[in-house]
């Protein structure tokens, strides 16, 4: 059974590694270790910062996804409530300004995606992001599809109904951070034409957080709450790379 349970987590490692790549395969089984034995105390989290271009075009025709409505959710809209996210969650996004279209299959909840104009204050870990340049850049979070509707056309669905909603308020780039951790994640937004323009990697430590970047400031310490790093962030004045390890 020991052999058995070895060979088990090498095959898991292995394919960490396939999908990761070694420095971040290695970054998240560290990562899952100190989860492990130390619980939220000790946490490592890295983001990719990425900005794709509004598409002004439909990804899909009319006719398709006919059985799916999106719109936008109020503060106090019964499907909020449906969120798989803490009943904390969307009241701090709502008190951010931020926007949340949510998908419908016959009146079922199937997914949503948040969208701010302004700045907005993550919640995962300890700092601000500033989208510029200011009333050309938006930014985008939390991309939510249930699994009964992933391998449909949810996403695109929510995607086509999110530019719509930027193109209206004539944004002309989305930026997002998305985990290096998540391959899944990472290949959606390469399909859609985003761009890396920075990677930061956090690790908190209880009350302490030290925050590494590619882009201003590169360095941060922060031990308490109201201290953070604030990252402005510009495609236009950044050096864009494909997605990828």
């Amino acid at each position: 059974m020991a052999a058995r349970s070895l060979l088990s987590r090498a095959l898991g490692f292995g394919q960490t590694i396939r999908h990761l790549g070694w420095s971040n395969g290695c970054l998240y089984a560290l990562a899952r270790v100190l989860a492990v034995v130390f619980g939220d105390r000790v946490r490592i989290h890295k983001y990719y910062f990425v900005a794709q271009p509004v598409s002004k075009t439909r990804g899909l025709p009319p006719h398709r996804g006919q059985g799916f409505e999106i719109r936008q959710a109020a503060k106090f809209d019964s499907v909020v409530r449906q969120f798989p996210r803490p009943d904390w969650a969307a009241p701090y996004r709502f008190s951010q300004g931020a926007v949340c279209l949510v998908a419908l299959k016959a009146g079922t909840f199937a997914g949503f995606l948040w969208l701010t104009l302004a700045s907005y204050q993550e919640d995962e870990v300890r700092c601000r992001y500033v989208p510029l340049p200011s009333g050309k850049s938006a930014w985008d979070f939390d991309v939510h599809v249930e699994p009964e509707y992933r391998n449909g056309i949810a996403f695109l669905k929510l995607w086509d109904e999110a530019n719509r909603f930027l193109t209206a308020h004539q944004i002309q780039w989305s930026l997002s951070r998305i985990s290096a951790f998540n391959s899944g994640s990472i290949l959606s937004h390469a399909r859609m034409g985003a761009q890396r323009i920075g990677v930061v990697t956090f690790l908190s430590v209880g009350p302490w957080q030290i925050a590494a970047s590619t882009v201003p400031p590169y360095i941060h310490l922060s031990t308490h709450a109201g201290s953070f790093p604030t990252y402005a962030l510009n495609p236009e004045r950044s050096r864009k790379i494909g997605l990828g390890r």
